[in-house]
């Protein structure tokens, strides 16, 4: 069975193949096959490429200083940047962020944002560099009028494009400067307009998950919260029309931990059980900071919660 795999997988291409054909030809700098893996793709697929791509800066800025009109490298290049600004910055709470590091997030995230400015100003239906938009948004406090202006950009094109979704649910949160109310309120929104079998009501996991951090994780085990997550459960990864598309292993991640940190033991296993080895860091990285300070790798956490609920 799946589930009983003991070594978490955080590699996604052992997921996705398309991940491993696009490392291959990234290294060998082949950008016509980079072209040929993405055209094809619906835009969940190519979200998932161009974050895959974010380490191949050379050959993006190369590809983007030849032809400022290719929007793949554009958004390629966007993520590139943007990823790199939140590595200098780090992953710790803004009051340990040093005046050096915010300095280097910001002039990374404008310089993205100057490039996907770009890509949306020539093709306004880029979705993918509309998204990375979205992100930058976030990290350079633009604000929430904003940060809405460029999500509704994207959902002019894909009003369900759950990984969109997902980042602008971290715009809503406290910590970036938005309220519960309106997180969960956009979170059980976005689940109820989407098609049931969809991956859009992992929103609702990912909302409680992030509230656990306001008032700890027994928050997550009170009779609502833990019905409000069976029911955003059986409107997606058990529903018959579930489809293991680009993200579902990060859909799955986050009803698992969501479960698993509940106390839902029967409903952790069911989901890891589906799941198998496949692992994502969030949300796991958010539980090992929260339940388990002592580990320092989310692959421990996962595998912890795992064999818990299989017991």
């Amino acid at each position: 069975m799946p589930g009983n795999a003991s070594t978490p997988d955080f590699d996604p291409a052992s997921a996705y193949p398309e991940v491993g054909l696009l490392r291959a030809a990234l290294r060998d700098g082949d950008w016509p096959a980079v072209r040929a893996l993405y055209d094809p793709m619906g835009w969940d697929g190519r979200a998932l490429l161009v974050r895959e791509a974010a380490d191949a800066g050379d050959l993006l800025q190369r590809v983007a200083a030849e032809d400022p009109a290719d929007g793949a490298a554009a958004a390629m290049l966007g993520c590139h940047l943007v990823v790199a600004g939140w590595r200098v910055r780090g992953s710790g709470s803004a009051q340990f962020v040093t005046r050096e590091q915010w300095t280097g997030f910001h002039d990374h995230l404008r310089r993205a944002d100057a490039v996907l400015s770009a890509a949306t100003a020539h093709d306004p239906g880029n979705l993918t560099a509309w998204q990375q938009r979205v992100k930058v948004a976030r990290g350079l406090e633009m604000g929430q009028a904003e940060a809405r202006r460029r999500y509704d950009r994207v959902a002019a094109i894909d009003p369900h494009h759950r990984d969109t979704q997902s980042l602008y649910l971290q715009q809503l949160a406290p910590k970036w400067s938005g309220d519960l109310a309106t997180m969960h309120g956009f979170a059980r929104e976005r689940m109820l307009a989407a098609p049931e079998g969809a991956h859009n009501a992992v929103l609702v996991a990912e909302a409680h998950l992030e509230h656990v951090f306001i008032e700890g994780v027994e928050y997550l085990r009170t009779a609502e919260v833990r019905a409000q997550l069976h029911e955003a459960a059986e409107r997606s990864v058990w529903h018959p029309a579930f489809r293991r598309t680009p993200g579902w292993v990060v859909v799955l991640n986050h009803f698992a931990g969501a479960f698993a940190a509940a106390g839902e033991n029967a409903a952790a296993a069911r989901v890891f059980g589906d799941l198998g080895p496949f692992a994502t860091d969030l949300p796991w990285d958010y539980l090992r900071r929260l339940l388990e300070r002592f580990s320092r790798h989310p692959g421990r956490t996962f595998a912890r919660f795992r064999r818990k609920a299989l017991a």
